[in-house]
């Protein structure tokens, strides 16, 4: 059959089928998704086609929706340390510390944070390295920016951001990274905000790269402490000792908000020799052996500012006290 004998009514029929497909395609965008385009065209003149196509590729995950409503901080301190602080990862950060000491003490120099504490963040988030995540980080952000109510905002701020970054600030292109179930990546756990905002370029060759540059991993993490106001040489936690007669305190926060002699006057005596009028505040934790009291200072509050868990920020400095141990043959430091 030649194309001339084909009757207008297949012409017709075929038309209408392809109006009906393209229907369907575009009414299966992500909800909010339009929307979101509009933004980021409107705001950066980026091109709707390409970023509908970056979304349209991109899968809400269920197994994502499931994994942000358990979280590890949701544990009592005495099941949430066996996780974070054990005796191979104390073991790698001293192997990880000693093979790169030069360039670690190096940034920690720079950016005047404690070098230990820079390796136990990479400790704690990715083991070094070897654990970066499995989802895609736009599935994940697609997911919890564009499907999950309790803290859409947030999310759908940081999908916004990953969509703007320029492709320098990246280790590949937006879909084919991969990173945590919170569309956090590389070797620090960078949100795309954090990339934007503290991720370094400190091998000097255009490129920010927390994936697969070590120097650029591990002074985007010295920038982040130092940023939010670390202090070089202070103190980040003490265990504190109640008495029998010691004033309940209630938290909100790890904000420094008393002076330690207060919190002395009320009952709780530090176990070394501290400055009295150091700015601290004070964590009730859940212990293996029944509650434990610590005076937390400014550079715990900015480990915070990475983890908003005080667990997570403890765990953080009890490897690196381990590490600087391991080192530097226990040392002060």
């Amino acid at each position: 059959m030649t194309m001339t004998s084909v009757p207008h009514r297949v012409f017709r029929l075929a038309a209408l089928a392809a109006f009906f497909v393209s229907s369907v395609v575009a009414a299966e965008t992500h909800p909010g998704q339009d929307k979101l385009v509009k933004e980021i065209a409107l705001e950066t003149g980026k091109d709707p086609k390409a970023l509908n196509a970056l979304l349209d590729g991109a899968k809400k995950q269920q197994s994502i929706l499931d994994a942000i409503s358990r979280p590890a901080e949701a544990k009592p301190w005495k099941d949430y340390r066996p996780i974070f602080v054990t005796d191979k990862r104390i073991s790698d950060g001293i192997a990880f510390y000693r093979e790169h000491r030069e360039l670690i003490e190096g940034i920690a120099h720079k950016y005047h944070v404690a070098p230990e504490y820079i390796v136990a963040i990479v400790g704690v988030e990715t083991s070094y390295g070897r654990i970066t995540g499995k989802y895609k980080v736009l599935d994940a952000l697609v997911t919890l920016g564009l499907y999950y109510p309790p803290r859409q905002a947030f999310f759908r701020d940081q999908l916004k951001v990953l969509l703007t970054l320029p492709e320098n600030h990246l280790a590949g292109p937006v879909d084919t990274l991969v990173g945590s179930y919170a569309g956090a990546q590389g070797w620090g756990q960078f949100m795309p905000s954090s990339i934007r905002d503290f991720g370094v370029d400190e091998d000097n060759d255009g490129h920010i790269d927390l994936h697969n540059s070590l120097p650029d991993i591990l002074a985007s993490v010295a920038n982040y402490f130092a940023k939010h106001g670390w202090v070089e040489g202070g103190p980040v936690a003490e265990q504190a000792q109640p008495d029998a007669h010691a004033k309940p305190i209630t938290v909100k926060d790890s904000t420094p908000q008393w002076p330690l002699e207060q919190l002395e006057a009320w009952g709780y005596a530090p176990l070394k020799q501290l400055n009295p009028g150091q700015m601290t505040s004070l964590q009730s934790l859940d212990g293996a052996n029944g509650k434990e009291y610590w005076f937390t200072f400014q550079n715990f509050y900015v480990i915070t500012r990475y983890n908003r868990s005080p667990l997570y920020a403890l765990s953080v400095h009890q490897l690196a006290q381990a590490i600087a141990d391991g080192v530097h043959g226990g040392e002060a430091h």
